[in-house]
């Protein structure tokens, strides 16, 4: 399914002559970032924020989580979510996306997305000494609750030498 790119724009808290991040750049951020946070909201109104590892392919971010586990129940109760990448240093990109969050069922989705989970993350998932071996075949088997978020809306905040804060808007 062919994805358009989403309609970008300087944010006003960006300094003066600030250009736009490209959504290419802002992507393949997204695609190489190593580690996520899921922010989700408890049924009680309180925010919960996670690590987590995630894959961007098809147009949307994935990530999987056990049924029981907090993120998962929160999400049950209301689906709506962002996921933030980045660096916690002054200089680089950050990138959050805000959506929501649907349980993936689909066998050959499941299967697609668990592929790009193994070529991103290599022997952490594939070898019997990585830290989620076997990661892959959970979310294949269906094992492991596989969520997409699918972005309504994006952001990027460039740091150094030119601050910018870039909206994408991206089409239904």
């Amino acid at each position: 399914m062919a994805h358009s790119d989403p309609v970008a724009s300087v944010g006003p808290f960006s300094d003066p002559g600030a250009e736009v991040i490209p959504w290419p750049t802002a992507r393949r951020e997204l695609e190489e970032a190593p580690l996520f946070w899921l922010s989700t909201v408890r049924p009680d109104g309180r925010p919960h924020v996670t690590p987590l590892l995630a894959v961007w392919t098809g147009g949307a971010l994935y990530f999987a989580t056990g049924d029981q586990e907090r993120k998962a129940r929160n999400l049950h109760a209301n689906d709506r979510c962002s996921m933030t990448t980045g660096t916690n240093a002054l200089d680089g990109t950050d990138i959050t996306v805000e959506g929501r969050a649907r349980v993936v069922s689909d066998p050959a989705e499941r299967g697609t997305t668990a592929d790009a989970y193994e070529n991103k993350y290599g022997a952490l998932l594939t070898h019997p000494d990585g830290t989620w071996y076997g990661l892959g075949d959970t979310i294949r088997s269906g094992d492991v609750l596989l969520y997409r978020v699918d972005p309504d809306v994006g952001f990027a905040f460039g740091k150094g030498e030119t601050y910018r804060q870039v909206r994408y808007r991206f089409q239904g």
